[in-house]
């Protein structure tokens, strides 16, 4: 595989795995987002599909051309300059509290389906996101390229064995197809929320890649995977009865489908809230590093103290409070991001 393939790809799995964070693996989101309308959520898969695409491509050349080392300055060239400032420091918090909803679902995993305690889940993913932060861009590429061609090919298994060879059986999408017309909000809502978040990781190894090209490369390779990921689990998780009364869908699938690989998918499960756990610090670094100007390290250990209490809270309390708030701001950042024209080189 050549250099510029490689790196393609290392870029698009990088994408897959901020995308893919705890709602998606867990298949929460694909539910509440796509699945609830029936049919009609097909399209809108589509259409959170083109934006990654096309609007992830968008935001990282604008990145390269401006230059831009964290996010920061990325919300600065879209927004101007005071209003920049205000985005950024909601954004700074926002962040801090997703990454801490997802320290708190690792906990959770590690609580409810391996039976250790809630506490040593969370302290375990500390230590493993210190150790892979030291690494730097290459510690981000590796795990993603591990668990992201993992979770690709387990997806398809479970379609195969739950939708194909069982016969879709569609339990839901007939019941759900009665759907109101804002199927449409939904999915831009869910790719605007997603590539305002996946902005904190993308800008900065965007800067760092610096070719255009393989951007444009990384970026299409990206949005294609990540369309597909969510057709096959939408029709995975279509022939689960009861579907909305699940926390965890994805699994309670996988367990009636398969019994015997069901600890792997949890594995998998962990592998996507990690990856979306440290490409958040990744991002949180570049950006605090602004103001600070310490060492990476004490940076991380700060980061991840805060996130560590912040997850306390609980993961459903979180989830709630955060998500809403974050969700408007989103479609905000995405109408800005639609309108302004990619600088000149």
């Amino acid at each position: 595989m050549s250099q510029s393939h490689g790196s393609a790809f290392q870029l698009a799995f990088v994408y897959v795995g901020t995308v893919v964070g705890a709602g998606f693996a867990t298949g929460r989101e694909i539910v509440e987002f796509f699945l609830r309308f029936g049919w009609p959520g097909l399209a809108g898969i589509l259409i959170s599909g083109l934006m990654f695409t096309f609007l992830g491509a968008k935001m990282m050349l604008i990145a390269v051309r401006i230059n831009a080392k964290s996010y920061q300055e990325l919300n600065q060239y879209l927004f101007g300059h005071t209003l920049g400032k205000f985005v950024n420091v909601f954004m700074l918090v926002i962040l801090l509290g997703v990454t801490s909803v997802m320290l708190s679902g690792a906990g959770a995993i590690f609580e409810e389906q391996l039976g250790f305690s809630n506490q040593a889940g969370m302290i375990a993913t500390i230590a493993l996101s210190l150790f892979v932060m030291m690494k730097g861009v290459k510690g981000i590429f590796g795990v993603n390229v591990i668990v992201v061609p993992l979770l690709l090919l387990f997806t398809v298994i479970v379609l195969f064995d739950s939708f194909i060879f069982r016969g879709p059986e569609i339990h839901n999408l007939a019941a759900f197809s009665a759907a109101k017309p804002d199927w449409i909000l939904s999915a831009v809502s869910y790719g605007a929320f997603n590539l305002s978040l996946a902005q904190a990781v993308l800008v900065p190894i965007a800067s760092e890649l610096k070719s255009e090209r393989l951007i444009i490369k990384g970026a299409l390779i990206g949005g294609c995977l990540l369309t597909l990921v969510l057709i096959a689990s939408f029709l995975s998780l279509s022939t689960l009865p009861d579907v909305l009364l699940y926390e965890v869908p994805m699994a309670q699938v996988v367990f009636i489908v398969q019994h015997s690989v069901h600890i792997i998918y949890l594995f998998i499960i962990f592998g996507e809230v990690f990856t979306s756990v440290i490409g958040n610090l990744y991002g949180l670094e570049k950006q605090i590093n602004e103001y600070l100007h310490m060492k990476s390290l004490y940076v991380f250990m700060f980061i991840l103290l805060t996130i560590y209490l912040t997850g306390q809270i609980g993961y459903g309390k979180l989830i709630s409070t955060i998500y809403p708030l974050f969700g408007q701001l989103s479609l905000v950042f995405i109408f800005f991001l639609i309108v302004k024209r990619v600088p000149e080189r």
